[in-house]
């Protein structure tokens, strides 16, 4: 790509008089115009005033293009054609900052960093600012790599324990700001690894919701599921009955005894926390059960209202009891989600409210992803491999030796006898 004497005599003249910063943005500048010229001369078939018999068509002129860079705005001049049309490869319609920067502005978004403080990041890396709805349209380009995520398969192992759980997020939807739930999916595979199995935002009361959310899981393959702990949503224990055949329900103790607390006065919350606790305090699943029961008992004369909650939810607030002892304080609970939950609310809450369901979906899932990754990364199991494989014991692959018939005389026989 040669430059002609006044192209040189000009680029000197620049180096000379430039100072270091608008240097390098004329600099890039020169070399971007240069780029797209050598790429319309080769499209066009002929140079600037040039004839050739290879020509194809004839320039009509030029378009102005902005482009963001790191070295600052930058305008590149798009020469236009009488027939057909030429966009530079170097650069992408539509887009006005390079692809570094465009990068930089989806990971920024992903990380929870507002749209103002995006805004304020471009111009920090030498831009004139970037508007929401730019912010918006290039993240929508997250789309793509979110759906194949979201819809990967999901029969590659079993997955014996499933934790479902949702945080709130607001929304505008209707023309109305209202509060959505982001329902997440993480499963324990059969060698004790996790892994988010899905995600979806909509209305978590809802059992037709939860029964579309279950069943997708399914249809991607997900089996093998012996227990499922979450909350008790209204409409979600319905839809594990319904999609989740063969697979016992925990209801999560956390928000159980939230439950419970709530109809305890202040000042004797701590002494019900404690004797509600010592059901999981028990040995094993006799006793677990056992004390439900006794707990009842005691609470029943002062708490009535707590000792009916606890009978009412003795099968499945004792599920995990039907497990191995190794996995009781991992799967009684939703607590291996709420690290998930407040990671998903940090990112959203700096964004506040969403313009859209979809735009909701879009930053949840990509902070899925991240964890997602990490787990599969890790060599660190959730539970370990050894204790996984108590769940299904494995057949016996060599047959028992035949032992001899046992003597079955008496020994007063035998001395008589002797």
């Amino acid at each position: 790509m040669a430059l002609d004497d006044s192209a040189l005599l000009e680029m000197i003249e620049m180096l000379r008089t430039a100072d270091g910063g608008e240097l390098m943005r004329r600099l890039l500048g020169g070399m971007l115009q240069a780029v797209v010229d050598a790429e319309a001369t080769a499209r066009i078939g002929a140079g600037l005033h040039e004839r050739t018999e290879a020509r194809t068509t004839q320039r009509n002129g030029t378009r102005d293009k902005l482009v963001t860079t790191a070295a600052g705005d930058l305008t590149v001049l798009i020469p236009k054609v009488r027939t057909g049309s030429f966009f530079p490869a170097l650069l992408a319609p539509r887009r006005r900052i390079d692809v570094a920067l465009h990068a930089v502005v989806m990971q920024a978004y992903v990380e929870g960093v507002s749209t103002r403080r995006v805004d304020d990041l471009v111009i920090a890396m030498g831009g004139t600012g970037i508007s929401k709805s730019e912010v918006s349209r290039i993240c929508a380009q997250l789309d793509t790599e979110v759906a194949i995520w979201r819809t990967r398969t999901l029969d590659h192992i079993a997955f014996p324990y499933v934790f479902l759980d949702a945080t709130y997020c607001k929304v505008r939807l209707n023309g109305r700001v209202v509060s959505q739930a982001v329902v997440i999916a993480t499963g324990v595979s059969a060698d004790g690894r996790r892994e988010v199995l899905g995600c979806a935002t909509g209305d978590s009361e809802n059992e037709t919701f939860w029964t579309e959310f279950l069943r997708d899981l399914r249809d991607r393959g997900l089996a093998g599921v012996q227990l499922v702990i979450s909350d008790a949503h209204s409409g979600l224990v319905k839809a594990v009955e319904t999609v989740m055949q063969g697979a016992s329900w925990q209801r999560c103790r956390v928000h159980f005894m939230r439950n419970v607390l709530a109809k305890v006065s202040k000042g004797h919350d701590e002494m019900v926390a404690a004797t509600v606790r010592a059901i999981f305090a028990q040995p094993g699943q006799a006793e677990v059960r056992k004390q439900v029961d006794l707990v009842a008992t005691m609470l029943h004369g002062q708490f009535p209202a707590v000792a009916q909650m606890l009978l009412d939810a003795k099968a499945d607030l004792t599920a995990f009891s039907d497990f191995p002892h190794a996995h009781w304080r991992k799967i009684w609970s939703t607590n291996p989600l709420e690290r998930l939950n407040r990671e998903v609310k940090r990112r959203t809450d700096a964004v506040g409210i969403f313009p859209n369901p979809a735009a909701l979906l879009r930053l949840s899932s990509c902070v899925l992803i991240e964890a997602h990754d990490e787990w599969q990364d890790s060599d660190r199991r959730y539970l370990s491999e050894e204790s996984m494989a108590l769940l299904n014991p494995p057949a016996p692959t060599v047959l028992e030796p035949k032992t001899a018939t046992p003597d079955t005389t008496p020994r007063k026989e035998i001395a008589a006898t002797a």
